[in-house]
């Protein structure tokens, strides 16, 4: 009974985020989180607290991180190359877009955004030099390489991940590939953004959400950052919509992903329980419904791959 007052609280108390009591719903909520009996979730296929849950997903993450991208390509044979691709060409970004990528630790969203918005600018700089035939190609050099030295239109992404570790991989990545203009790195966590209300155009996590230990309040948070007319975009792994695929990816996620885990990162637990995870993961239905109650309008998602992966997409208006 106490437990159940205890939620009820914390979900009045959470709403009042989107309103004028932001400051004070957050440190109620936060005590009637104390107050209550911590509650049990998953983690894989294990029952633990939803502290030990938090702890055990942090250390999964801080083992993986140096083998991460490596691990990425190698289980899904670099498919998941082409699914990160689809995602921008879905988001479509425009010059001075403001997107926040949570769980986007090793850089992987952030960096495809730098170069979508910038083969954006590109080709407006190359409409607007076709009108001016007679410039020399110093002059259309110059403008190139002035144009070179920012993101284009004030455009910004923030990389925000719970974990150290990940954004330490993402950051040499960025140092690596030349990437530095218009992104910023951000330890945050998910279901407790530190960001102001309305910040954001667009909000993207890949393969992070069901890593959470409360989805509901990651959504809630994604809506709260979220401009009027912002949207949400999630990559994720669902499920499958094929019975023999289905049955031929079970066999390769069970008896192969965790012995890659093992040659190539030397962590066999850490990529056994990432494949547990999936399959506790809710379904693309489910999902959609999780995302609406969350106070997203036009909830619609898209099937990848006969559903291995599926792309959610939600508008706050």
């Amino acid at each position: 009974m106490a437990a159940s007052i205890g939620a009820v609280v914390c979900r009045a108390l959470h709403s009042h985020r989107h309103g004028k009591f932001l400051s004070i719903g957050r440190g109620l909520f936060s005590g009637a989180r104390c107050l209550v009996a911590e509650g049990e979730t998953h983690f894989g296929f294990q029952t633990v607290s939803e502290t030990e849950k938090g702890e055990k997903v942090y250390h999964v993450f801080e083992s993986v991180a140096k083998k991460y991208d490596i691990m990425n390509d190698s289980m899904s044979l670099g498919i998941h190359r082409l699914w990160k691709d689809i995602l921008l060409h879905q988001m479509n970004p425009y010059p001075g877009t403001q997107l926040l990528d949570v769980a986007g630790g090793t850089g992987d969203i952030a960096f495809r955004f730098i170069n979508y918005v910038r083969s954006q600018w590109e080709h407006q700089i190359r409409q607007k030099l076709k009108s001016h035939q007679n410039l020399s190609w110093q002059e259309i050099s110059k403008s190139y390489q002035e144009e070179e030295l920012k993101l284009p239109g004030g455009s910004q992404v923030v990389v925000c991940d719970i974990n150290k570790e990940m954004l330490k991989v993402g950051k040499q990545k960025a140092q690596h590939l030349g990437y530095s203009e218009g992104l910023s790195w951000v330890v945050g966590n998910a279901e407790e953004l530190p960001f102001n209300d309305s910040k954001f155009d667009v909000y993207t996590i890949a393969f992070g959400i069901r890593n959470v230990t409360h989805i509901d309040q990651a959504l809630q948070e994604a809506y709260r950052v979220l401009k009027p007319g912002g949207r949400f975009l999630c990559l994720e792994f669902s499920q499958v919509n094929n019975p023999l695929i289905s049955r031929l990816y079970d066999l390769y996620s069970f008896q192969v992903i965790p012995v890659l885990g093992e040659i190539i990162a030397g962590d066999w637990k850490s990529y056994q329980y990432l494949v547990e995870s999936i399959r506790h993961f809710p379904a693309q239905e489910e999902f959609k419904a999780m995302i609406e109650d969350a106070g997203f309008l036009k909830v619609e998602y898209r099937n990848l791959t006969s559903g291995i992966v599926a792309i959610h997409s939600g508008f706050k208006l």
